[in-house]
């Protein structure tokens, strides 16, 4: 068949208008696609948002938010700090005055080393004792509690004897006895392992990361050490409960104790603490609460102590004094600078 000019003409003419027909669906379908895409991502946004808004808003703007004004209300010290006041010729592992009031380090020496704490442990054994317990409970002293090592310090519990919670602080705290510690172990988490992880969990939330706890009361493990600054840490939670300042502020305590048989014999504990116990006097202006005292061959002499000059609260440390002589002499005169 011959096409003629009009009929190729009509023929070109109905090709273009099926190329226009395709085209506006090409587009139509084009437009199509893009609405969809716009929706779906719009959607996957908004999943995406969603976690992201909780999590600034439940985590950030809470957590982070308040640790930073947690931190602000600590004393922090990456390096040395000298005190032009306190300059001793004595040796130690490390030594600190914090001001508790205005978070302001006076004085610091090797603060985050890491060094065997000996009885100073107890004042995490305290805290968490004090946070966790009941102080009218009445615990039932078991055979393990009673064989701590025969070189430690000890409260002089029996297997059987039973006394309240409170009474076992006084224990703890005043004669340093490990057997009180292990007792409150047992009473808190059910064994001396189980608490020795609540008690490296409670130091981490503190911000004691430089410490690692194998005990509850400090007697000598290789794998059981603290900084000074990490004894500050806790021990700056620890005067948060009156509980606890009423007990290292005792120069003694005495106390009934129910024996296994049923009967009673009645004890009283004397305050290791010297400036607490009358035994070395305390720098004029100044006013010692109490603290802790720690004494091991590798740990030295050690002491925390919570003090107020003129009514302004500090919290000092020396760790790995040669001598309990020693210790107190340059205590006192840190906290009197």
């Amino acid at each position: 068949m011959q096409l003629t000019e009009e009929t190729w003409i009509g023929v070109k003419c109905i090709n273009k208008k099926r190329r226009r027909r395709r085209k506006k669906r090409t587009g139509l379908f084009l437009v199509l696609i893009l609405i969809v895409s716009v929706l779906i991502g719009s959607f996957l946004l908004k999943q995406n948002e969603a976690p992201v808004a909780s999590y600034e808003k439940n985590s950030y703007s809470s957590s982070v938010y308040q640790a930073a004004l947690k931190i602000d209300d600590l004393c922090v010290a990456s390096d040395n700090i000298s005190s032009d006041d306190f300059q001793s010729e004595d040796e130690f592992h490390a030594s600190a005055l914090f001001q508790v009031d205005d978070a302001e380090v006076v004085h610091a020496k090797d603060i985050h080393e890491k060094l065997y704490p000996a009885s100073t442990t107890k004042i995490l054994t305290a805290y968490l004792a004090l946070k966790y317990g009941n102080l009218e409970d009445t615990i039932t002293i078991s055979e393990n509690a009673v064989g701590v090592p025969l070189d430690s310090s000890r409260a002089g519990l029996r297997t059987g004897d039973q006394l309240t919670l409170e009474a076992l602080l006084y224990g703890l705290m005043l004669p340093s006895g490990n057997d009180s510690a292990v007792a409150i172990a047992e009473y808190i988490s059910g064994n001396v392992e189980d608490f020795a992880e609540l008690m490296n969990t409670e130091a981490t939330r503190l911000g004691a990361t430089n410490s690692n706890f194998i005990n509850p009361h400090g007697y000598q493990d290789e794998n059981h050490y603290t900084t000074a600054y990490d004894l500050y840490l806790i021990f700056n939670e620890c005067i948060k409960y009156e509980k606890f300042q009423e007990i290292v502020s005792s120069s003694e305590y005495h106390t009934k104790i129910t024996q296994k048989n049923g009967t009673y014999r009645e004890v009283t504990w004397k305050q290791s603490n010297q400036y607490v116990n009358g035994t070395h006097s305390i720098p004029e202006n100044v006013n010692v609460i109490g603290g802790k005292t720690g004494t091991t061959d590798e740990a030295g002499a050690c002491l925390i102590l919570f003090s107020k000059r003129n009514d302004t609260p500090y919290i000092s440390i020396i760790m790995g004094a040669d001598s309990k002589a020693v210790l107190y002499e340059n205590m006192s005169e840190l906290i009197s600078e």
